[in-house]
């Protein structure tokens, strides 16, 4: 792939000095040269002086999902893209939002974020695998599961005993997108990490079942009290 992780970090210091359009080229060249993930040019949204709702860049007044969608003429970058790649797919679309898709190198279980914080100490607790966590700027954690959660989750939860509950709770799937950290989510502000991926956690993200019964219960408990 061309990448190590101190060249990685190399890179990463070295962009701070050169401003946030070299940060973000970075950041992509990390998705895809280190974690193998594909990344997608997303739009951006701006709340300035707009309590009711944010401007997309998308420049559609009715955008559905402003600065969290993305951009339709950007294609791209693939998962072991180089650095220099990343660079030219970025000169193309300056400011765009780094946003991975979903349903190829992984699945989205996402919940609250108090009920995230809370599980993912159980998880830990109880010596599970777990994959990548991120927060989203309006109080959402993303675990990051294996591919085929989202057609699987019906089933899962009818298993578990789950399947009749009102859970915050839902499984995100191909077709989607998740909004990658640093990256600004429809103008609320960064997404960040919680649990950063690493080599061992990025490419083989744990299977919805192994973290689903917590997720379930913690979630259940937060509804009721």
């Amino acid at each position: 792939m061309g990448f190590t992780i101190g060249g990685i970090r190399d890179l990463r210091s070295g962009s701070r000095r050169r401003g946030r359009a070299s940060e973000c080229v970075t950041t992509v060249a990390e998705y895809t040269g280190l974690w193998g993930w594909d990344v997608v040019p997303g739009a951006r949204a701006s709340r300035a002086g707009r309590p009711s709702g944010a401007v997309c860049s998308c420049g559609a007044g009715d955008c559905p999902s402003p600065g969290a969608h993305p951009l339709s003429f950007a294609p791209p970058v693939p998962a072991g893209a180089t650095l220099d790649a990343a660079a030219a797919a970025w000169a193309e679309v300056p400011g765009a939002a780094v946003l991975l898709p979903v349903g190829r190198s992984f699945d989205v279980l996402e919940v609250a974020e108090a009920a995230g914080r809370h599980a993912l100490v159980r998880l830990e607790r109880m010596g599970l695998p777990l994959g990548p966590v991120a927060l989203t700027p309006d109080g959402r954690a993303l675990f990051f599961v294996a591919p085929g959660a989202a057609q699987e989750l019906p089933q899962l939860l009818y298993r578990m005993g789950w399947d009749d509950a009102r859970l915050d709770l839902r499984c995100m799937g191909p077709g989607e997108h998740v909004t990658a950290p640093p990256s600004d989510h429809a103008g609320l502000g960064p997404v960040r990490w919680l649990r950063p991926p690493t080599l061992d956690t990025a490419g083989r993200p744990p299977q919805a079942r192994l973290l689903l019964g917590t997720l379930a219960y913690v979630c259940h408990r937060s509804a009721a009290s």
